[in-house]
């Protein structure tokens, strides 16, 4: 029996189409976030010359989004289940949309991390209210395996635009251009949602928001970002990174004993007893420490060792972005035909296999073109994974629960990207001291070599944890018709 409530094959074609139209807006909402990921990274230097950052510290422009995108993410999957998705999700782009225009205008650096800050705990509110909009809307199956198929397909697109937005909008129109063009985007797609997304439902009884635990969750998992994003800068016996572990340690430690106290907990550990949301937790950790650090070392590869320009990066990240984006809608129509186990097994050996040969290309001397056969693979191996992990999530999970179930996974999604960086990088670096030149750029090319081999590792502890899933019969693909619209943003 479906847990959700979206219409069946025999639902009039006016609320299909409008379903079609919803999908529209929220695979939008995903590309904007998506984007926004990459397009300030190649605007860093410019940003860092003009406001007056010491050092290097531009790259508090980074971490300050990641950070309060990381603490905030259980937050925001449950104020989706209590006060509203769409709600959310139009409070989400709103604070997209105004940060956006902050940083923009921002002439010190107070300003514009404080800005990031506000963008990244918009970001926390928008990505668990998207994906629980689209698992209560679409009926679990085919239908809502499509919509996560163009959502995720979207998410990739928007990484490729934020690498070459990102390159062409600073190189002709300055570093503020990155933040600007999130101000009409957002804009609209809020506007949009308030007559396109159906109306929260009416509540019919009181919830407690659990504040004690909001707050000690909230704290703990953005010290735990913090800590994870500043060791390797900073170092890992610097004090603030070691207190902002142990304050981490504290917080979360309060956090689950208050859960077990409360009697509307933030986070119903209940929860975890669904296999398939243990289970997607373990893959998007996996994932985001495996396949997400990749695009990483790519970027240093690229501009570091072989001198690439911003656009030359940004159109190099083409080729993987198109892989990702084919692997996701591979992903729905496996999962549909064979199960999401059997999906994840797939895409797992795929991005293993694609991920070693990848490594090869890593090289001082080699080009762009000995990279091409890995990315693809590897790139759809990745698309495969990222579509099967986010339906393996939400399988099982009640309605009213959606939210805080895609804030957990989110969660871990997000944390493990934090210490997948904080490890390989550390990892990557050994062998590139006391170095310069031709040098430094051979043992850089020599570490990285070393660390994507290492994630391809990863990729096959990932392999063995989906085998913890239980085999599934899929249904009939016939079962459920695609809403008008949605057939559109799927590939066939």
């Amino acid at each position: 029996m479906s847990t959700t409530s979206a219409p069946h094959r025999d639902a009039p074609g006016g609320a299909r189409r409008h379903l079609g139209w919803t999908l529209t807006l929220l695979a939008l909402a995903q590309l904007l976030y998506g984007l926004d990921l990459n397009i300030v990274f190649v605007a860093l230097p410019e940003i860092g010359r003009d406001l007056g950052f010491p050092g290097q510290t531009q790259q508090l422009v980074v971490s300050a989004y990641v950070v309060f995108a990381g603490g905030f993410l259980l937050f925001g999957g449950r104020a989706a289940d209590l006060l509203g998705r769409r709600r959310m999700f139009v409070l989400a782009l709103s604070l997209y949309a105004l940060s956006s225009l902050a940083g923009g205008l921002a002439t010190g650096p107070e300003v514009i991390v404080v800005a990031r800050a506000v963008q990244g705990i918009g970001g926390a509110l928008l990505l668990p209210s998207t994906l629980s909009l689209i698992n209560t809307l679409f009926e679990e199956g085919p239908q809502r395996n499509r919509a996560l198929a163009a959502w995720g397909g979207a998410g990739a697109s928007g990484l490729t635009l934020g690498a070459l937005l990102g390159g062409v909008l600073t190189e002709n129109f300055g570093w503020s251009a990155v933040f600007y063009v999130n101000v009409p985007l957002g804009g609209l797609i809020a506007l949009c949602a308030l007559y396109v997304i159906p109306r929260d439902p009416a509540r019919t009884e009181r919830r407690a928001f659990d504040l004690p635990g909001s707050l000690s969750v909230t704290g703990g998992a953005t010290l735990l970002v913090f800590a994870l994003v500043e060791g390797p800068e900073r170092g890992w016996r610097d004090g603030l990174v070691v207190g902002a572990f142990v304050l981490a340690a504290l917080l979360l430690a309060l956090f689950a004993l208050v859960e077990t106290r409360s009697s509307d907990p933030l986070m119903p550990f209940r929860l975890l007893k669904n296999r398939h949301l243990t289970v997607g937790m373990l893959v998007t950790f996996l994932y985001m420490a495996t396949f997400g650090v990749l695009p990483y070392f790519l970027t240093v590869l690229m501009q570091s060792v072989h001198g690439y320009s911003a656009l030359q990066t940004g159109l190099g990240f083409l080729i993987p972005s198109l892989a990702i984006a084919t692997g996701t809608q591979l992903g729905e129509r496996f999962a549909s035909r064979i199960g999401t186990r059997t999906t994840l097994v797939i895409g797992f050996v795929v991005g293993t296999v694609g991920t070693a040969v990848l490594a090869f290309g890593f090289d001082a001397d080699a080009g762009y073109g000995l990279l091409v056969p890995g990315l693809i693979v590897s790139g759809v191996g990745q698309g495969i994974v990222w579509t099967a992990m986010w339906i393996a999530a939400a399988t099982g999970t009640a309605p009213q629960e959606q939210g805080v179930a895609n804030g957990i996974a989110s969660t871990t999604l997000n944390i493990g990207n934090a210490i997948g960086l904080a490890v390989f990088t550390v990892l990557a670096d050994i062998g590139t001291e006391h170095k310069a030149g031709r040098a430094l750029r051979a043992a850089t090319a020599d570490g990285e070599f070393r660390v994507v081999l290492l994630t391809a590792a990863g990729m096959v502890v990932g392999l063995l944890v989906t085998l913890a899933l239980r085999r599934q019969v899929p249904p009939a693909p016939a079962a459920v018709a695609a809403p008008d619209g949605a057939e559109a943003l799927t590939t066939r």
